[in-house]
């Protein structure tokens, strides 16, 4: 009867890591409760190596050897895997490489409503030379302030916004600023008006009304509670159709990692037709939230993608920041156009 009960329990452990280690192989990556684990894949890794020590140590009972040992190599593998797709994502850069005159620089920050002051996002901005800034959790007074004091670092911007007045807080906005260098913008009815949006946080749609520049996105999905995951699911399904375009640049805070978008991609893209660029650039692991722990045992939540009409450069997760008053970092990225 022992041996019987071991081998179901080693079966299910076994399915268990298998669900959390590869989501979008079984595809439970966006229901609830795998999606929250998942979030976090350090910690997840973490979990399954002291999983094994424990296991292993529960071994010592005769009567247990066999299961033990058999589930710690169960839990050994999944810590394994977890930790080479971290290290496959990026453990993260330090710097960026240098900007010519063709590259641009797309910067996003939820800002976490007035915990982050326009002052600091503005010289964060300016100090990584950010042609574009996407600033979810952001009203359009602070907004302005931010490209106020943006311009009064000869740094001049354009600030465009959505909000949902259904929405409380901040949460209801979302600001996007983009360098005049770009043409003029707009944000599209479809955005300002709720008729196509994200459910409950809003995202901004800014197309370009003079020059050639890219459709960009501050992209805010809701969170994934346990109460919203339909409406989390339909904001990725949302972001992802507004990445049909051959030149879109996607940014802000997704509240989803790599894993939730397994299968909502195009074409080889990661999410449509966009390609994320922290992962091509080796910071796809770097957490940008919660800044409570450690950016590797945190959930890397927040991106920027495009369209192959721009090459990645490179990309930094500044960690320096963490006590500024946002619960996110900030990502910058870099991308060059291709001819």
């Amino acid at each position: 009867m022992l041996r019987l009960v071991g081998v179901l329990v080693t079966v299910v452990g076994a399915i268990v890591a298998a669900a959390l280690t590869f989501p979008g192989v079984f595809s439970v990556g966006r229901f609830w409760p795998v999606a929250q684990v998942v979030s976090f894949r350090g910690l997840l890794a973490a979990g399954f190596a002291a999983a094994t020590l424990f296991l292993l140590l529960l071994a010592i009972a005769r009567p247990l050897r066999a299961m033990a040992l058999t589930l710690a190599l169960v839990t050994a593998l999944a810590a394994g895997a977890n930790v080479a797709m971290l290290m496959t994502r990026g453990l993260g850069t330090e710097s960026l490489p240098a900007k010519s005159d063709a590259s641009i620089r797309v910067m996003t920050w939820n800002t976490a409503g007035e915990a982050t002051t326009a002052d600091t996002v503005a010289k964060i901005a300016v100090a990584m030379d950010a042609d574009i800034v996407a600033l979810p959790e952001t009203t359009i007074a602070t907004g302005e302030q931010v490209a106020i004091a943006m311009r009064e670092l000869g740094h001049p911007m354009w600030a465009h916004h959505v909000d949902n007045p259904s929405t409380q807080w901040d949460a209801g906005s979302t600001t996007l600023l983009i360098t005049p260098d770009l043409g003029d913008y707009a944000v599209i009815e479809a955005s300002q008006d709720g008729t196509s949006n994200t459910s409950t946080v809003p995202s901004a749609v800014a197309m370009p009304t003079s020059g050639d520049g890219p459709i960009v996105v501050a992209a805010h999905a809701v969170a994934p509670r346990q109460a919203y995951m339909s409406y989390w699911r339909s904001d990725l399904q949302w972001l992802a159709d507004q990445c049909a375009d051959a030149n879109v640049i996607l940014a802000g805070d997704f509240n989803a990692t790599l894993d939730h978008m397994a299968g909502l991609g195009v074409d080889g893209g990661t999410l449509g037709r966009c390609h994320d660029i922290a992962a091509e650039t080796g910071n796809g692991a770097v957490g940008t939230w919660t800044t409570a722990i450690p950016a590797l045992l945190g959930a890397p939540i927040d991106h920027v993608m495009a369209t192959t009409h721009w090459k990645p450069t490179g990309s930094i997760v500044l960690r320096s920041l963490d006590g500024s008053g946002s619960d996110h970092r900030p990502l910058i990225v870099q991308l060059e156009p291709v001819d």
